[in-house]
């Protein structure tokens, strides 16, 4: 960027000319109007933790209305600006709205980076979500809305580097030009449907959580999707792995994923190898990198066998319902309830609850409204909605004697 602010409104594709100090000229900007549109871009694929490398705001122009918006973007070049200030508090001021698709990604890497706080967000993914839509991708809903096709080869880019390029540039302002009429669209669904008091409930729940709980930086091996391929015995040899590829990636500030593949763990985990030559059949697992790490996975296999295995993370379900039939009971009660609901509303299971709000239901078995707030998850339109049906559930799936 030849500016750490460049501006564009949707009457031309230049930048426009601002008066300094940009960052506090652009800070004061969104405030004439209660909200604006946020989105950043990171180089999460080219280094370990990850940097916000820009930020891109959209808002109405002071003339323009909901029938007609006026869009000015800004880029703000965070790699260029030592003082982020004004921006977080706008973020943090109640009286403005954030618009954000995904939020939550954005909100916690800006959270990261600059210990920025939001209070009052519009998530346009939760929203097409609420509603059922099939397809949640922005590129997808940008296309089917505005007829706009993005540039997928920018996903991909290293938004570290300098200077940007134009295509960048262009890929970068579409994220979020189009995220205010969206907002307009999705709350005329919202409120036609009657759904609109649960959008606001989930956009609420994004700002509650405490994002200082979420540091450092939360990876877990259980994250990985093939982490069920692995048989139960092999997960401490699975964990030990995956530790040694965290800290192989944070020495040399890469993405894990560069240094070897979840796939690559997977086959390890399962086959147990402990000769270099029992390394060439595992597929995805290059020469060089066997000449670069095979003696320390050898290593870190045998270590592996000999600790204790993971526990299942709290939330999972595996472990904790193998203990207790009762328990294992109301949660299979409440996962089929959920299923009927789900497809009855035309959403995926996870808007109505989640796995890990589930299995607390059961574990606690609550048997009133007030026990229920008490449980993560539940927020208060999910309670006022859905607890007499997770009550009636408890209740038919309770033992005799229970």
């Amino acid at each position: 960027l030849a500016m750490a602010v460049m501006h564009f409104n949707s009457k031309t594709s230049q930048p426009l000319p601002h008066p300094p100090p940009a960052l506090l000229w652009l800070g004061d900007q969104p405030r004439r109007q209660p909200r604006f549109a946020l989105d950043t871009e990171s180089n999460s694929l080219y280094s370990y933790q990850g940097t916000v490398c820009l930020i891109q705001i959209s808002g109405a122009a002071a003339d323009g209305s909901p029938e007609r918006f006026v869009v000015e973007d800004y880029l703000v070049d965070p790699l260029r600006l030592s003082d982020l200030s004004p921006l977080g508090e706008l973020l943090a001021d109640p009286a403005v709205e954030v618009v954000m698709h995904a939020a939550d990604n954005d909100m916690l890497t800006l959270y990261r980076s600059h210990g920025f706080i939001f209070q009052r967000v519009f998530d346009t993914q939760l929203a097409a979500r609420i509603l059922g839509w099939k397809q949640v991708g922005l590129a997808a809903i940008l296309e089917q809305q505005f007829g706009i096709v993005s540039d997928k080869r920018m996903q991909r880019t290293d938004w570290g580097q300098r200077p940007l390029t134009p295509a960048q540039i262009a890929y970068a302002q579409m994220d979020t030009h189009s995220l205010l009429p969206l907002r307009e669209r999705l709350v005329d669904e919202l409120q036609r449907r009657g759904r609109w008091e649960e959008a606001q409930d989930a956009f609420a729940a994004l700002t509650r959580g405490n994002p200082a709980e979420r540091e450092p930086n939360g990876r877990s091996f259980w994250q990985m999707r093939a982490v069920r391929e692995v048989p139960r015995g092999q997960h401490n040899v699975l964990e030990a792995l995956w530790h040694w590829r965290e800290q192989a990636a944070r020495s040399a500030d890469r993405p894990p994923f560069k240094v070897l593949n979840d796939s690559v763990l997977v086959q390890l985990a399962q086959s147990l190898p402990s000769f270099q030559d029992e390394l060439a059949r595992i597929d995805g697992l290059s020469t060089l990198q066997i000449h670069r790490y095979g003696s320390e996975l050898l290593e870190t296999i045998r270590a592996g066998q000999t600790q204790p295995l993971p526990p299942f993370p709290s939330g999972d379900g595996r472990s904790e319902l193998l203990l207790d039939k009762a328990i294992q009971q109301r949660y299979d009660g409440l996962r089929r309830w959920r299923t009927e609901t789900a497809a009855a509303r035309g959403v995926d299971a996870d808007i109505v609850l989640p796995n890990s709000t589930l299995l607390a239901i059961a574990q606690q078995n609550p048997v009133s409204a007030e026990a229920l707030r008490s449980i993560a998850g539940l927020t208060p339109w999910k309670i006022q909605t859905y607890a007499p049906p997770i009550l009636a559930v408890l209740h038919q799936s309770a033992a005799p004697g229970d």
